[in-house]
């Protein structure tokens, strides 16, 4: 069993297969975690980019709640495996604090929490008062969620590769994949320095890379940055130290870290070239600085350390894990959106039954005609 590409999706299928008793090879043409990856403030919660209202409109009400809930499983079992596999990853259950914004003000919040409601997710409005005096922040309202948590997604990588090494899985990184011939009998890997992997089957979790011989899917690119603060002391925290994201375009997300720090994000752009998103970086970090002063005054948070990534898109926001077309035995991961680390998990999870001969019972649900 193949994996080419060794972020946090190739990294949690590698240790799931291993886990399963496989015979795992992962593949990177860089060092692993140097791609979308890096780039990760690792939030991690169930709830979608797309609303489940909205959801609900684009794929039908019962497929919308079990990609929902799919999405809950999922912040569960990456917990329950940092713990078996003594992954130090920083690993903190939070609530997550969904805000009124531009996109949806406390109305449609309601309507979102009631519709979440029916599809028995850990979620309910609060109006500004409650808002104020549980979390300290000030907008007119939000929808608060259970089953989030937050990481530090280096680590994760980092322990999830090891972990499946321990188990007999070669990790080999500064080899490009190239070329994907199908033998009649397996896959053949052709590399650009002249190495070759046969197979029976490939995962490509390549992110929004994609090598020359496979077909592209319907998604965008788009660029995000964002900020990590200078410490301060924990007691300057808002109440719970709650993951906190609006409902907003572009919107802004937050977070705390281990060490005392609190990670921004968000002001995405359709901008997709790499040095035109990193030329961007200080003129957006300040943005996102200036809106981290607002959402939470009187700390005067300073920026230590800012970058930009890139990441991909789906029309519904949903990720897509797809068998190949033009390549029998190959699968391809992309982990659309900013629920990456999620997402990852659950294709680790479609990847499994798929190897063995079985299919997912979601895995519908994350299919795409166009890969």
């Amino acid at each position: 069993m193949a994996i080419v590409g060794g972020g946090v999706s190739g990294a949690l299928i590698a240790l799931t297969l291993s886990r399963a008793g496989l015979d795992v090879v992962v593949i990177d043409r860089r060092q692993p975690g140097q791609g979308s990856t890096g780039a990760s403030t690792a939030m991690i919660q169930f709830e979608l980019d797309t609303s489940l209202r909205e959801l609900s409109g684009k794929i039908g009400a019962r497929r919308a709640f079990r990609a929902y809930r799919r999405s809950l499983k999922a912040v569960a079992d990456l917990k329950a495996l940092t713990a078996a596999e003594g992954i130090r990853c920083e690993w903190r259950d939070r609530d997550a604090v969904y805000l009124a914004g531009d996109n949806l003000g406390h109305r449609g919040l309601k309507l979102e929490a009631a519709t979440r409601r029916r599809a028995d997710l850990p979620s309910e409005f609060i109006d500004a008062d409650e808002l104020k005096s549980k979390y300290g922040v000030e907008r007119m309202g939000a929808i608060v969620s259970g089953g989030a948590g937050e990481l530090n997604p280096a680590r994760l990588l980092t322990g999830a590769l090891n972990a499946a090494r321990k188990r007999g899985c070669r990790i080999y990184s500064g080899h490009e994949v190239i070329e994907v011939q199908n033998t009649g009998v397996g896959i053949r890997l052709a590399t650009d320095t002249d190495g070759e992997i046969l197979c029976k089957k490939t995962v490509f979790a390549t992110g929004y890379e994609t090598i020359k011989s496979l077909p592209k899917g319907r998604f965008d690119i788009t660029s995000s940055w964002a900020i990590a603060t200078k410490r301060i002391h924990p007691r300057k925290f808002w109440p719970t130290r709650c993951l906190l994201w609006e409902a907003s375009n572009p919107y802004l997300y937050v977070r705390t870290t281990a060490d005392n720090r609190v990670l921004a994000g968000g002001e995405d752009s359709g901008l997709n070239d790499a040095e035109r998103r990193d030329a961007a970086i200080p003129a957006k970090a300040a943005t996102l600085l200036s809106k981290l002063n607002t959402l939470l005054p009187g700390r005067s948070f300073e920026i230590d350390y800012a970058w930009g990534g890139a990441f991909a898109v789906s029309p519904s926001g949903l990720p897509i894990f797809a068998e190949i077309n033009d390549h029998p035995g190959c699968m391809a991961i992309l982990a659309c959106g900013g629920n990456g680390i999620t997402f990852s998990l659950i294709a680790a999870q479609v990847v499994e039954a798929w190897v063995r001969g079985k299919r997912d019972s979601d895995a519908s649900l994350f299919e795409h005609a166009g890969v």
